[in-house]
């Protein structure tokens, strides 16, 4: 059982992989590793040999994601990749921001915000659920697109519903629209195969510490060569103006920002070796393969219908289910403080999902103890 592989309690059936991930313990005794040899020797591990080490994490991600070492800076988290993002955006009265009615709520917020101070607007493509095909997501998605469209985002894996999105197409379409392309891939590598020199977005943001198992607080932030200058530090520190420049203002800008712990950043080749020592991609096609088939057994148990269709096109290993409850919040403490289940109960405005994560570490035991709580909640007549 790989669980015994993981730091996790092994009293909780851990449902949540996606909304932090969890780490193994190999990968988190490296991370212990580089925090003992910062503390150890400080001062060179910040100004030298720290460095090396990054450069080093970044060649490996770089492969792993197939892009330009230098087009990428580590940041805690995919947030921060987007506050910098947006803050740099210069967003001018008018403009507007295509995207979705499915994105990250901590993200519509830096949305929100940059376009109040800016008079711009960010435009929620009403996408309709459950998801017909591809086709019809992309319809629907342009269908919001006007001459006031300057920029496309939208998430490549959906939060809240959990849905793959066709991020290719829409990449592809707003080249030949001249639009740029920010996507939030929090959720997509170690997930779903990533080739971002194939997928060519103008920004993407992943997070290593959710699918691809590092410890907490190792996300990237990826930046087409020719918008890097653009991009501005979201703390300026001594990258800016340079005293001993680098080749790159983008790199220098973003990467020297004050002192900080950024051991979790080492840990990338680590955890990639790992996922490759222990056949992670067959792993999590089982986990992929038993999802779909559990899937529709689990929404019928909720009295609901799945939101998409059945294909690895649309799901990974994570899927949402609606649910109706006037307490989502109660219904997610119950499943927790009762049934020792952790799993999230997603709250948007117009429907509630239960959101099922299942990764390796995972059973097919573990979504009957789920289905058996959902019963035992039902018969009590207690939130569904």
């Amino acid at each position: 059982m790989m669980k015994s592989q993981f730091l996790l309690n092994p009293e909780i059936t851990f449902l949540n992989h996606g909304s932090f991930g969890a780490c193994p313990k190999p990968i988190f005794e490296d991370y212990q590793k580089w925090q003992l040899e910062l503390e150890r020797e400080p001062i060179q591990f910040i100004t030298k040999t720290g460095l090396k080490y990054l450069n080093d994490s970044k060649q490996a991600l770089a492969s792993y994601i197939n892009c330009d070492a230098d087009d990428f800076v580590y940041v805690p988290n995919p947030t921060t990749a987007m506050n910098t993002v947006i803050k740099s955006l210069k967003l001018k009265a008018g403009d507007e921001i295509l995207s979705t009615n499915q994105e990250y709520g901590a993200i519509k917020k830096t949305w929100n915000y940059y376009c109040q101070k800016a008079n711009a607007e960010f435009v929620e493509a009403p996408i309709s659920l459950p998801l017909v095909s591809k086709e019809k997501f992309l319809e629907e998605f342009w269908s919001a697109l006007t001459p006031k469209t300057t920029i496309v985002f939208l998430s490549h894996i959906t939060s809240e519903t959990a849905l793959i999105f066709p991020i290719k197409e829409i990449i592809e379409k707003a080249k030949i629209l001249g639009l740029m392309t920010i996507i939030d891939g929090a959720h997509a590598p170690g997930h779903i195969d990533l080739d971002l020199k194939m997928l060519d977005p103008d920004v993407y943001t992943g997070a290593c510490h959710k699918w691809m198992l590092t410890p907490k607080g190792n996300s990237f932030l990826y930046v087409k060569k020719h918008l890097q200058n653009q991009i501005e530090p979201l703390i300026v520190s001594w990258g800016y103006e340079s005293a001993f420049p680098s080749h790159s203002k983008f790199l220098d800008w973003h990467q020297y920002n004050g002192t900080r712990d950024f051991s979790a950043y080492l840990t990338t080749p680590k955890a990639i070796n790992w996922l490759k020592e222990n056949d992670w991609k067959t792993k999590t096609d089982v986990c992929k393969k038993q999802l779909l088939e559990y899937y529709p057994i689990v929404a019928k148990e909720l009295d609901a219908d799945v939101i998409c269709p059945l294909t690895n096109d649309f799901l990974g290993q994570i899927c949402s289910i609606p649910i109706q409850t006037k307490e989502p919040f109660l219904l997610k403490e119950l499943l927790y403080n009762k049934y020792k289940i952790e799993i999230p109960v997603v709250v948007t405005p117009k429907q509630n999902y239960l959101r099922i994560s299942f990764q390796a570490y995972n059973g097919l035991k573990e979504i009957e103890t789920l289905i058996d709580a959902i019963r035992d909640i039902k018969r009590s007549g207690n939130l569904l």
